[in-house]
């Protein structure tokens, strides 16, 4: 494959599903009664809670990607002995910008199958952006052990695994179209997220701000929350972000990405838990053994969303840390679609050999320290 278009139709196909989504969280949200007025509530807590976290933190690191920019495609290649561990380095950088740049290289041959299981086993994708804004005292474990992990493991596979899966013809992969400017929709959500964040500041300090100049936080919440959605809905980006858009319509496009997650995660756990009357959080107690399997088999599906999600159930304590650090280690995030487009058997084999670590991780942490980081 020699340009974006078959990494891109996919994404084009499925912008009407992304309209329907919007319409029915504008519908749950302006609903009569207990339902709209829930719904409300939880957008506006996801929005001030996770969502301007996100920001800030995608604003700063990707300000600091474009600041200290340098090739890393041909670092890699010149790298040889330390591959693997800079494989892993880039794939612990939050985000998957940096386990594609690895998948592509191995492509064209510039790296070999340890780095691409290095890169893949220490990505937590963009569920690392959500951890770093909501509980940073987790990520200081999950992100520094994945990186240990896919050192580890890339470094065993290279001694081990001596096949490697090239495919016949070298190709190059472009994610998404090049944007170099800024759009109005860009500059809009960062005046919207500014104020959110000085809301969600306050409520970590535990002081109760219910207006902003004047306007209720849940308006600004709201606003915040929709311009998102539309943002997501509508875009033209057809796959993710890369180091071509401006750091602003990074920040929009992917926190937008990670909200509609976010914000499905949040409705759904108190929908069932209201309207429903079930007791989520005493169900997985139910089934607390099998949490770290479930959460690993769900890091074998690609792309960052249901990762999103399980960083989400941790968030909110139904599922324990054990589960988020499986998850962790075997998931790829995104960077498993342009994997599976470039090499289906070695991205294939590359995730199946990611599962072996996790499962070691997930279930010593579960057997030998049950309670940590709960």
């Amino acid at each position: 494959m020699t340009d974006a278009t078959a990494l891109t139709a996919p994404m084009g196909k499925m912008r009407p599903k992304r309209l329907l989504v919007l319409a029915i969280m504008l519908a749950l949200s302006v609903a009569p009664g207990q339902l709209g007025e829930l719904t409300r509530e939880l957008m506006t807590d996801a929005y001030v809670q996770v969502s301007v976290f996100v920001a800030a933190t995608l604003l700063l690191f990707y300000g600091a990607e474009r600041l200290f920019s340098f090739d890393i495609g041909e670092s890699l290649s010149r790298a040889r002995g330390a591959q693997v561990p800079l494989a892993a380095l880039l794939g612990a950088t939050p985000g998957c910008g940096g386990a594609v740049v690895v998948v592509a290289a191995y492509s064209s041959g510039h790296v070999g199958f340890g780095a691409v299981v290095a890169t893949l086993t220490a990505t937590m994708g963009d569920a690392a952006f959500l951890l770093i804004a909501t509980r940073p005292d987790a990520a200081i474990i999950v992100l520094p052990l994945s990186l240990l992990v896919g050192i580890l493991s890339g470094w065993l596979i290279d001694h081990f695994h001596t096949v490697e899966y090239r495919a016949s013809t070298l190709a190059s992969c472009e994610l998404a179209p090049l944007i170099g400017r800024t759009r109005p929709q860009d500059v809009a959500y960062l005046v919207l997220a500014a104020p959110g964040l000085v809301v969600g500041a306050a409520q970590l300090a535990q002081v109760e701000i219910n207006a902003l100049f004047g306007i209720p936080v849940q308006w600004i919440a709201l606003a915040g929350t929709f311009l998102g959605l539309t943002i997501w809905a509508t875009s033209k980006l057809a796959a993710m972000t890369n180091t071509h858009d401006s750091p602003l319509t990074r920040m929009a496009e992917e926190t937008s990405f990670i909200s509609v997650w976010v914000i499905g995660a949040y409705l759904a756990y108190d929908y069932v838990a209201e309207f429903a009357g079930v007791d989520i959080e005493l169900l997985f107690q139910s089934i607390a053994p099998l949490l770290p399997l479930m959460a690993i088999l769900v890091g074998l599906i690609p792309g960052c969303g249901p990762q999103v999600l399980v960083t989400t159930l941790y968030l909110n304590g139904v599922i324990p840390f054990a589960a988020l650090m499986g998850n962790a280690i075997s998931n790829d995030g995104d960077a498993l679609f342009p994997a599976i487009a470039l090499n289906p058997k070695a991205a294939l084999m590359a995730t199946l050999y990611s599962t072996i670590p996790a499962l070691i991780v997930a279930y010593g942490f579960y057997v030998l320290a049950p309670g940590f980081m709960n």
